[in-house]
């Protein structure tokens, strides 16, 4: 017979399924918690001492209903995980599951939509106020989003923009309202506490995904509506990394512009991917003297690494807008060789 696992913490049966999974999974796993869970979890290891077979496969067993559960809640929504494992595991095993698992991971508002068509989606909402707009583009997947933003129209694109980037919490009642509307078919779950959304991370990904027209129609609306906002959204929309889907020659170009100190600093804690680029697009005396001047560059303060990379992605920004190096977009930047 299993041993029930119901008598234990949850911190108890996180840290019984670490053990299980091994060193190099729960490895992997410590990598998406922040500091104060991976100490708790750690002493909590610690403290065991032994865990039976029963135990064991008791936690394995909760830790994959739960995961299934999770999984029909992103295909379905609520509604539907409840009638399969109803059928999979009965009523009361099935209520039990969702309560525990609804508890603990929220399912966020508009599941439904992001698994629709994004032109379907834009049918519905093209007509709604740019608040209305901004609110569920903000729920949406970014590649969704960014094909909405740029569907519409060229007075409506900027103003949505700004809001979804000053677009800090909205209510729960707002958000239920114009969930309803919405939704056809699947039912969904609404936090009760405030959900945010939105903001400038959130306008700067969807502008990465739209083409450049619908992009500097957007921002050079923003410059004169919100300056300061306009320059913030513009400063993430390409950060250094970026720079490894840029073609050769722009690179070359880039590379003559900008100065060797910042390039040397930037590269200094760049990942592998973005030294090999640069390297390749440099002649191999340079790139001999660059590799050879960081290593004896020494230790360096993380400030300035990050001010040298802003320089950086300042110049290429300067190159592209005036049309001297091509920055591939979403929504059908074609490039002609």
């Amino acid at each position: 017979m299993v041993k029930s696992s119901y008598g234990l913490t949850g911190r108890q049966k996180a840290a019984i399924l670490l053990i299980t999974l091994g060193p190099e999974v729960s490895a992997q796993i410590f990598k998406h918690l922040r500091d104060e869970e991976i100490e708790q979890l750690t002493l909590e290891i610690a403290n065991v001492r032994k865990v039976d077979a029963a135990e064991k496969e008791s936690v394995m067993g909760e830790f994959h209903q739960i995961c299934l559960a999770q999984e029909y809640i992103s295909q379905g929504g609520i509604s539907y995980a409840k009638e399969i494992l109803e059928k999979a595991l009965g009523q009361q095993k099935a209520v039990d599951i969702i309560n525990r698992l609804t508890a603990t991971l929220q399912v966020r508002p508009f599941d439904f939509a992001r698994k629709a068509d994004a032109s379907q989606i834009f049918n519905f909402i093209q007509n709604e106020n740019v608040q209305t707009i901004a609110l569920v583009l903000s729920y949406l997947q970014t590649e969704q989003a960014s094909t909405i933003l740029s569907s519409l129209s060229p007075e409506k694109q900027a103003d949505v923009a700004r809001r979804v980037a000053l677009m800090d919490s909205t209510s729960p009642e707002v958000i239920n309202q114009v969930e309803r509307v919405l939704e056809q078919k699947l039912s969904s779950t609404v936090t009760q506490d405030y959900t945010s959304a939105g903001g400038i991370e959130s306008v700067v990904k969807i502008l990465n995904g739209v083409d450049r027209g619908t992009e500097r129609t957007i921002l050079d609306s923003l410059e004169i509506q919100d300056p300061e906002l306009a320059e913030e959204i513009k400063k993430r929309m390409f950060v250094f990394e970026d720079i490894v889907n840029i073609d050769n020659r722009s690179i070359q170009r880039i590379i003559r512009d900008i100065d060797n100190a910042d390039l040397q600093l930037a590269l200094k804690v760049a990942s592998e991917e973005v030294r090999e680029v640069i390297f390749r697009n440099m002649s191999k005396r340079m790139a001999d003297t660059f590799k050879e001047e960081m290593e004896f560059m020494g230790p360096v303060r993380l400030r300035d690494v990050e001010e040298a990379q802003t320089r950086i992605v300042s110049t290429i920004r300067r190159l592209e807008e005036a049309g001297e190096i091509i920055i591939a977009r979403g929504g059908g930047d074609d490039i002609v060789v």
